[in-house]
């Protein structure tokens, strides 16, 4: 399966200045098999440990950080010989191993030559936890779930992917029953890869919902195993009412519709331990839309998102037939479905940097709001037939230097104040260029 980041990786590898490459990533969003097929494509040999498997890696750690005497007891462990420029070193579940991770810092400073990539899958955890993160001392990549042009690419085709991602966007309406086609199927897998290869290689759709499923039961096992007794039924209750607080339609997350009474200070520990798990992703909101947005962030005020929408719709037990058939799915449930896909798509193309308006003077609220440069972009998802676009219209107007993006499933089209984009271009906005919006 191709994935967008392989060509990061490629860039990693010819850097002048590399240092180790720590890669994030919820569990199960496909970090080992990609590490896996770099390291068989681009070197000649790859060493794999896994710190969650094989308890004698804690003790190659344990002594020290002269990383010469690291990697001989590395060669010693796997029976293989490293040799740098050609060998990948990497280090699985390194958050189990905590001298692994500060070791990183050694080779930056003192062994540049070896190419090592870490990965694990509640590293966020380990590190708010206590461990010593080599801050300055490494790369750092993370992988999402796959986006819609990455699904495309398994499901279709890599010429219909190239398309969607290349084309002119005027240009994409040729193809525009295909896309919308695709959009729904994709509504329905989300973006793991095990569940998209299942899809791919024709599994029976029962099968897949159990995929999800089982991914969801291991993320509630990790819960269990991981969190502090104190905060772990909490974490539940979060993780739980997510895709009850994204069904509303101001999608704010209120303490309260956890539990009457619920305050911030309750929950606050909870929502940190799942983000630190990358399963879901927080939004804030900016008290003032104005550059840069990062400066007017209320940290009172925010949404939560899960980090897939295709485990949205198995925790709420969507009917598949309805997702894959039905006529208005794409407006279906208020519209989260939509949202939270929206949101997927502009934060593994952004990264960050995605917050939401919403003005309490003024009424207005917007869905997303990004800043490119020195210009506001707001965006507005419109997941029904009703194009009007009363809020976005009263930001431009307040704001005439902004760049207004309507998102729906309308073709694409530029009117003078505003750039409609189809739903299944949705990941193109970060990449977009000022002048196009």
């Amino acid at each position: 399966m191709q994935r967008d980041l392989y060509s990061r990786l490629l860039d990693w590898k010819e850097k002048n200045d590399r240092k180790p490459l720590v890669l994030k990533g919820a569990r199960q969003v496909g970090k080992t098999y990609i590490v896996n097929q770099f390291g068989k494509k681009e070197f000649d040999d790859c060493v794999i440990i896994n710190c969650d498997k094989d308890e004698r890696v804690a003790g190659i750690f344990s002594r020290g950080f002269r990383t010469d005497r690291i990697i001989s007891d590395i060669e010693i462990l796997s029976g293989r010989k490293i040799i740098p420029g050609k060998t990948l070193i990497f280090i699985d579940e390194i958050g189990e191993v905590p001298n692994a991770l500060a070791s990183l810092k050694y080779f930056c400073e003192d062994s540049p030559e070896y190419h090592i990539i870490v990965a694990g899958s509640l590293l966020g955890l380990a590190i708010h936890g206590g461990i010593n993160y080599p801050v300055g001392k490494v790369d750092e990549l993370t992988l999402y779930p796959l986006s819609f042009s990455e699904f495309v690419r398994a499901k279709e085709s890599t010429a219909c992917a190239d398309k969607l991602v290349k084309d002119e966007l005027s240009e994409l309406e040729s193809l525009g029953a295909l896309y919308e086609q695709l959009l729904r199927q994709y509504y329905f897998t989300g973006g793991m890869p095990e569940v998209v290869q299942g899809y791919v290689n024709g599994k029976d759709i029962s099968e897949l919902r159990d995929m999800q499923k089982r991914i969801l039961a291991d993320y509630a096992l990790d819960i269990s195993k991981h969190a502090a007794g104190s905060i772990l039924g909490r974490i539940h209750q979060v993780w739980n009412s997510i895709p009850q607080q994204l069904v509303k339609s101001n999608k704010k997350f209120i303490y309260g519709d956890i539990q009457k009474g619920a305050r911030a200070k309750d929950f606050e520990l909870a929502i940190e331990w799942l983000l630190d798990a990358g399963i879901i992703y927080r939004i804030p909101r900016v008290r003032k839309a104005r550059i840069p947005l990062k400066f007017y962030e209320d940290f009172s005020a925010f949404k939560l998102f899960l980090h897939d929408h295709g485990l949205m719709g198995a925790m709420v037990d969507a009917p598949i037939s309805e997702i894959l058939l039905k006529d208005n799915i794409f407006s279906e449930y208020k519209g989260s479905f939509t949202e939270q896909y929206v949101f997927e798509q502009l934060i593994c193309k952004k990264g960050g940097g995605v917050f939401y308006f919403d003005s309490e003077d003024t009424k207005l609220e917007l869905d997303f709001l990004i800043q490119k440069e020195n210009i506001l972009v707001p965006i507005e998802v419109k997941a029904e037939e009703n194009l009007r676009s009363k809020s976005l219209r009263q930001f431009y107007q307040n704001h005439p230097d902004s760049r207004p993006v309507r998102i729906s499933m309308s073709p694409y089209r530029k009117e003078d104040w505003l750039v409609n984009i189809p739903l299944y271009a949705a990941e193109r906005i970060p990449g977009m260029e000022i002048s196009a919006i």
